[in-house]
């Protein structure tokens, strides 16, 4: 993909965000949809391409009455809209569809028409993990932690540094789910959930959604918005099994993604002016500072500590207030899309000024996928 070639025209969440118990997911993908395209003057008849995780493109379509000549139907979990965004940029440079629109809802507190995301017994994890007693993300996701903290020397306050100066961000934001300051000694006391995560240092569970529309940055010109232009994109794979990663202390899916987006932007970490990145535990931002290379393996704990990452800090980090306190329906990936949008846009609640590029990293499943987008507000 030519860097600036692609540009989101139209971004916007659901109408309501948080708890609501009187709309379906199909309705949530329809309303995030619809905002979307008010926010840059379009309507169902002008699309001509669809992507969305949870339910399939072709309901999709469907519901909305769009006749697509593109779909895509990708899900590997919370980064499914990085991959979708990165998918969408290459269709549209290679004349597949002309306006993609990405979609994202989850019913993930009410579960009004929520699906369920359980393993079958005949599937790796199914056979290899589940029969040890695990129940999901909170215990499984412990296993490469543990590793993780004890190869470097990180302590269980160094994951609560993370869910502390998240809330610090949400307090920005009026959205937000959690605005109330927390301590570390709040985060430590909290519930414990699985060692060594407490309460405080695992996602929310809210409904929501959100919605992109990208287009040709020629086109994107004629739009009421400010553009916001794709740099540069990555994706990867790696294991179904969080217990069999290649490196418990590194996400090789992030590396590769990370890697892959940098190199097709042209850019660097010291480029990055705004980070975004998928933090449904608090371990995650870690790994994501470590493994897209802002700093040194064994060093993302001291760098957050010292409050780079903070209000004022040098790289701006989950100025949403991210997984922990902003909003997880079980899907992050499209809220850390939406926030470096508007980031981009210069209409973010809590707006880092002069930011000229932000990265959105997302993660699918626990460590299974990874998805990078690097987002610009300069014209070509």
């Amino acid at each position: 993909m030519k860097p600036k070639s692609v540009a989101v025209v139209g971004a916007a969440e659901t109408t309501k965000m948080g708890r609501i118990p009187d709309v379906s997911v199909i309705g949530l993908h329809a309303d995030a949809a619809l905002n979307a395209m008010a926010d840059c003057g379009l309507k169902p008849s002008d699309i001509d391409g669809v992507a969305c995780a949870g339910i399939s493109p072709v309901e999709l379509a469907h519901y909305l009455g769009i006749k697509p000549t593109y779909a895509d139907g990708t899900s590997v979990g919370g980064c499914s809209f990085m991959l979708h965004v990165r998918h969408a940029a290459a269709a549209i440079n290679e004349g597949l569809a002309t306006t993609i629109l990405i979609t994202h809802g989850e019913s993930g507190r009410s579960r009004v028409g929520a699906g369920g995301f359980a393993r079958s017994a005949s599937s790796l994890a199914g056979q290899f993990e589940m029969p040890y007693g695990p129940v999901g993300p909170p215990t499984m996701f412990t296993v490469p932690v543990l590793r993780y903290l004890k190869t470097y020397g990180y302590t269980v306050e160094d994951l609560a540094n993370v869910a502390v100066i998240q809330r610090e961000w949400a307090a920005l934001n009026p959205r937000a789910s959690f605005k109330d300051p927390i301590t570390v000694d709040d985060v430590l006391n909290a519930d414990m959930i699985a060692w060594p995560f407490t309460k405080l240092m695992c996602c929310l569970v809210t409904d929501g959604g959100g919605a992109l529309i990208l287009t040709s940055a020629e086109r994107a010109k004629d739009f009421p918005q400010k553009p916001v232009y794709i740099l540069g994109t990555g994706e990867s794979v790696e294991t179904p099994m969080v217990s069999q990663m290649y490196d418990f202390n590194s996400s090789t899916a992030f590396r590769i993604s990370g890697a892959k987006a940098f190199k097709e932007a042209g850019l660097t970490p010291a480029d990055v002016d705004h980070l975004m990145i998928y933090d449904a535990f608090a371990h995650l931002p870690l790994y994501g500072l470590e493994d897209l290379g802002f700093v040194k393996p064994g060093e993302a704990a001291a760098f957050v500590r010292e409050r780079n990452t903070a209000i004022g800090g040098k790289l701006p980090l989950n100025t949403n207030g991210g997984g922990l306190s902003y909003m997880h329906s079980g899907m992050y990936g499209m809220y850390a899309l939406q926030e470096s949008v508007r980031q981009m846009r210069g209409t973010a609640a809590a707006q880092v000024k002069g930011a000229k590029v932000s990265l959105s990293q997302g993660v699918g499943g626990m460590f299974a996928a990874a998805g990078t987008v690097i987002f610009g507000n300069e014209a070509p």
